[in-house]
């Protein structure tokens, strides 16, 4: 017989909950959405270690030195640095906004709905949603191309396809990404574990390939493209800020992955093993590798699937290529598909189920790429790159999830005092439907970037809009929360 109050246990610091009719007829609840039991929760340090380097080791990664030095002014030494202490600094939140997917097992909408509000949550959810299917969409263009070019060395006609070949090769890849995620988070846990040695193999092979034509001292004493004696300051933080901006979505969703690790030490030192090293070194890579490119291919060339697409070897292209596409399924399945795949069922959870919100995520980065794609069809002609857009996303996105983060921390640690009513975020009696000191604190940042953007004499508030954001979204939601006496501790009976 089903009982009609739910109950929430705990054990070893980890809560459970078991779900009564009072929230399995919820509108606000489906068996996705649902905390993960105790004995779902499988990961341990080595397993979330796995997950980063896997979600770290990807063409954007590569891309980020070249990024850097080309359009923040960076020497190549600035630029390595500011990647370092960026991934060092974003540990912070990551960390933080992790503890109480592990010590609940809540996905991020779920979280949100204690900041937010049970139906206001569905707002940043959203934000964060429409981001990672832009990504998506980027990272399977990479995919796709990687495919073409695999089946190009496999078979000798497939090269005159051209354009057509790297459009089908995406939707190919597309595909195999629903696919994936489709089965769960097993087998994104699979996929991540066997794929973190392969693309840590990759990166020695390519290092061992490069470094014979590459002179480091000659590479690091490359001159920076700014202004002849200006500050390196201002250039350093507004690159600082737009690498904080790189993994400022997993800062927030993080709860995702979360929700499956075995304690909170198994999270925080799988996540310090596995982002700031991996990151670190190759973009490290990607920079030694675009230097390398003239001699070994002949020509310039800043990714590596292109790169690796101008050897002579059939062979090596397609085991290079393979490799390539398992690195990019990895990081496209767990950084790009997992968070909109959770945020479209908090719409409405009896609704969208799991697959449902796979779909969903597919068809609108789809959508997204619609332009690049009917371009290599020759449908159209356009100069907007890929790499452009790629480029100024990372500082404006930064900006406008940089409060969002900060309001949940300051929400968890210093309001609820880690303290939630599990039960009473899947229904509607218990946290407010719009939680409007989360929609202030939030707004007035998001306004103040905004208007930065036509003031010279605000612009640092958009150039460092990660931190003015999260520091500023933090301190007004704990004002608000303040003045208006939230109760500290809401807690439902054990």
């Amino acid at each position: 017989m089903q009982q009609n109050r739910s109950q929430v246990t705990e054990r070893d610091g980890l809560f459970e909950l078991e779900a009564g009719s009072d929230v399995l007829d919820s509108p606000r609840y489906n068996h996705d959405m649902a905390p993960t039991k105790v004995r779902e929760r499988t990961w341990n340090k080595w397993h979330i270690t796995a997950l980063w380097v896997g979600m770290s080791i990807c063409v954007p990664t590569y891309t980020l030195g070249g990024v850097l030095t080309a359009y923040f002014g960076l020497t190549v030494g600035e630029a390595l640095l500011a990647i370092l202490f960026a991934n060092v600094i974003v540990l912070i939140p990551l960390t933080l906004n992790a503890f109480p997917g592990t010590k609940y097992g809540i996905p991020f909408p779920v979280l949100l709905r204690s900041s937010f509000g049970i139906l206001g949550s569905n707002v940043p959810c959203l934000i964060r949603a429409l981001v990672a299917c832009g990504w998506f969409g980027i990272q399977t263009m990479f995919g796709g191309l990687a495919i073409h070019l695999f089946l190009g060395s496999v078979f000798e006609g497939w090269k005159s396809l051209g354009g057509t070949g790297e459009v089908i090769g995406f939707m190919i890849f597309w595909s195999l990404n629903l696919w994936v995620v489709i089965r769960g988070a097993e087998s994104i846990k699979w996929l991540e574990t066997l794929s973190a040695p392969l693309l840590v193999a990759v990166g020695i092979g390519l290092l061992v390939w490069a470094m014979p034509n590459v002179s480091m001292t000659e590479l690091l004493a490359i001159p920076p493209k700014r202004p002849e004696g200006a500050s390196v300051v201002s250039y350093f933080a507004a690159g600082l800020t737009a690498m904080v901006g790189f993994w400022a979505t997993l800062s927030l969703n993080i709860p995702d992955f979360s929700r499956y690790a075995k304690s909170q030490k198994d999270q925080i030192l799988g996540q310090i093993f596995g982002l700031p090293l991996t990151m670190f070194l190759f973009a490290s890579l990607g920079v030694v590798m675009t230097a390398a490119s003239v001699k070994l291919v002949g020509v310039t060339v800043s990714d590596p699937v292109s790169l690796i697409g101008h050897i002579q070897s059939p062979l090596w292209v397609a085991v290079a290529m393979a490799l390539i596409i398992i690195a990019t399924l990895s990081t496209n399945t767990a950084a790009n598909i997992v968070s909109p795949t959770n945020d479209f069922q908090n719409i409405a959870p009896k609704v969208i189920n799991r697959t449902k919100a796979v779909l969903l995520t597919g068809f609108v980065g789809l959508a997204l790429m619609a332009h690049e794609l009917l371009k290599k069809l020759g449908l159209i002609v356009s100069d907007v790159s890929l790499e452009t857009v790629y480029s100024n996303w990372l500082l404006g996105y930064s900006s406008l999830l940089g409060p969002i983060a900060g309001i949940m921390v300051v929400d968890y640690f210093l309001i609820k005092k880690q303290q939630l009513d599990l039960a009473g975020l899947y229904r509607d009696d218990v946290y407010p439907a719009w939680n409007w000191a989360g929609f202030a604190a939030f707004g007035v940042p998001v306004v103040l970037t905004l208007l930065s953007l036509g003031s010279d004499a605000f612009s640092w508030f958009y150039s460092y809009g990660w931190f003015t954001g999260s520091a500023l979204g933090g301190v007004i939601y704990y004002g608000l929360c303040v003045m208006r006496a939230q109760p500290s501790v809401v807690k439902s009976p054990v």
